[in-house]
């Protein structure tokens, strides 16, 4: 979803681009074009902090809980079988 969004605005833009001839529609295609790729920047790098800080939680409940001897082990035997 994510990159049909992006690749429909700056394909929308970029046909903007083509056809304005003028420089006062070219500057403002541009700006648009800065705008929307700054929004996108920003709602990138919450996604992938949100991702991030998700990982370090789980990282960290298992280092808490110590349950990865108890996996290895229920592998092993499962393994075994």
């Amino acid at each position: 979803m994510e990159k049909f969004a992006i690749g429909l605005l700056l394909g929308g833009l970029g046909g903007a681009l083509l056809v304005a001839n003028n420089y006062k529609m070219r500057t403002l295609v541009r700006k648009g074009q800065e705008e929307v790729q700054a929004k996108l920047d920003k709602l990138m790098d919450e996604k992938i902090e949100a991702v991030e800080s998700a990982t370090e939680s789980i990282k960290d409940a298992v280092s808490d809980a110590d349950i990865l001897p108890e996996k290895r082990k229920r592998s092993e035997k499962k393994a075994a079988k």
